[in-house]
C-alpha cells in the first residue's frame, strides 16, 4: 500500500456531479444486492478489517463494503481463519467478502462457506500485485492463464447462488492486457458485475490509472462495471464516469486517508458542494477508531494504531510527533492515551 500517488494526475476538467451514481444492483436469479450510492469500499489488506469497515459506515455514503482479501483455502480448512477475517456485523450490510485462490474445487467450498456466513455477495481478487500472492498463483498472477480463470468462474457461479463479481486488473503489464477478454469471459460464465483496477500488475500502484481500459469494459459487457484507480475527491469520481461511462466507483487507498470521502462523493452528488474534514473531526475519528481498537480487542490493535496513524493524520498539525507518539507506545491503552492527549483541546470541543 502506498499513502501517495507517484504522479499526482493534473485536476479533472469539471462535469457535472449528477453524473455520480445513484445506485447500482447487482443481480443472479432472485437474489440482488442493492448498492446505493453507487460506491463502494474497496478490499484492503490490513485495513478493511469490520472496526474500518463499521467506522466507514457511520461516516456514510458508501453504498457496499467489502472483506479483506482473505485465501480461500485458509477458510475451508478452518473456520478460525474464516472468523478472524470474514466476521461481520448487521450494521454492515451490504457487505462482500472478497477471496483469492486459484483452485476451482477449493474455491467453490469456499464461496459456500461464504455463503452459510450470511455474505450479500462474493468477489474474486484478481487484482492483488504483492508478490507472496502472485507466487501462489493467486490475485493478479491468474491474469495469465485465462482457461483455468474460466473454470474458477463457472466453479464457483454454480457453487453458491449469490451475486458474483470479480475485481481485477488490466493485466499482467502493457504487453499482456487482457481486460476486455477477460471482461466478456467473466460475464459468460455467469459473473454479475465487475471492477477494474486500471492498472497492471508490474505498475503496482506506481503511475497513474489508464481510466480508458475502464471504458473499455464497460463498451464490452452487458453487467455492472465499477472503475477503480486514482480517485482522490468527488471531482475525480465524477470525472472517471464521465470519461468511461462505468456504473459505480470503487474507492481504496483513499478511503484510508479520507475515510469522509464517501459521503463527501454522496454530497457533491446531492448539492455539487461537500464539506473538508475540520481538526475537531480529524481528532475525534482518531480518537473513536483507537477506542474501537482498544475496546474490540482487535487481531494486532497496536500495529493497525500505528498504521493508522500515519494515514488518518494526514493533514493535522503537528502530526509528526504525534505520530511519534504513537509509534512509541508499548500498549493499545498507552496509544489512545497518548492520541487523547495530543488532541484534548480539539476533542473537548467535539458534542
Amino acid at each position: 500500500m502506498h499513502k501517495f500517488w507517484d504522479q499526482p494526475a493534473a485536476p479533472p476538467s469539471p462535469v457535472s456531479p449528477a453524473l455520480l451514481p445513484a445506485e447500482v444492483v447487482l443481480r443472479h436469479g432472485a437474489r440482488e444486492v442493492r448498492i446505493a450510492p453507487g460506491f463502494v469500499l474497496a478490499p484492503m489488506a490490513g485495513i478493511t478489517d469490520t472496526v474500518f469497515r463499521r467506522f466507514i459506515r457511520d461516516l456514510g455514503g458508501c453504498g457496499l463494503i467489502m472483506t479483506e482479501f482473505t485465501s480461500g483455502d485458509g477458510i475451508v480448512r478452518s473456520m478460525k481463519v474464516a472468523r478472524r477475517y470474514l466476521s461481520f456485523a448487521e450494521a454492515e450490510r451490504p457487505i462482500a467478502a472478497q477471496l483469492f485462490g486459484s483452485d476451482p474445487e477449493v474455491m467453490a467450498e469456499a464461496a459456500k462457506v461464504v455463503e452459510q456466513m450470511g455474505f450479500d455477495s462474493i468477489d474474486l481478487n484478481l487484482g492483488c500485485p504483492a508478490k507472496k500472492v502472485v507466487k501462489c498463483n493467486g490475485g493478479s498472477g491468474l491474469l495469465r492463464d485465462l482457461p483455468l480463470l474460466g473454470r474458477l468462474f463457472a466453479s464457483i457461479r454454480q457453487a453458491v447462488p449469490l451475486p458474483f463479481t470479480v475485481k481485477f486488473r488490466a493485466g499482467w503489464d502493457e504487453s499482456q492486457l487482457v481486460h476486455v477478454e477477460l471482461a466478456r469471459l467473466a460475464e459468460a460464465s455467469g459473473v454479475n458485475g465487475l471492477a477494474l483496477h486500471a492498472r497492471t500488475r508490474e505498475q503496482g500502484y506506481s503511475g497513474q490509472a489508464q481510466w480508458r481500459w475502464i471504458a473499455e469494459v464497460k463498451q464490452a459487457v452487458s453487467i455492472p462495471v465499477f472503475g477503480n484507480g486514482d480517485i482522490r475527491s468527488p471531482e475525480d469520481a465524477a470525472a472517471m464516469v464521465a470519461q468511461t461511462g462505468c456504473d459505480g466507483v470503487m474507492i481504496g487507498r483513499a478511503a484510508a486517508s479520507n475515510p469522509w470521502i464517501f459521503r463527501q462523493m454522496a454530497a457533491y452528488r446531492s448539492t455539487g458542494a461537500y464539506l473538508q474534514p475540520t481538526e475537531a473531526d480529524r481528532a475525534a475519528l482518531i480518537h473513536d477508531y483507537f477506542a474501537r481498537l482498544v475496546r474490540e480487542r482487535m487481531h494486532g490493535g497496536l500495529g493497525k494504531m500505528k498504521q493508522f496513524a500515519t494515514w488518518f493524520t494526514h493533514g493535522v498539525e503537528g502530526a509528526a510527533s504525534l505520530r511519534r507518539a504513537v509509534y512509541e507506545a508499548r500498549t493499545e491503552e498507552e496509544a489512545l492515551a497518548r492520541v487523547a492527549a495530543f488532541f484534548q483541546p480539539e476533542l473537548q470541543a467535539v458534542p
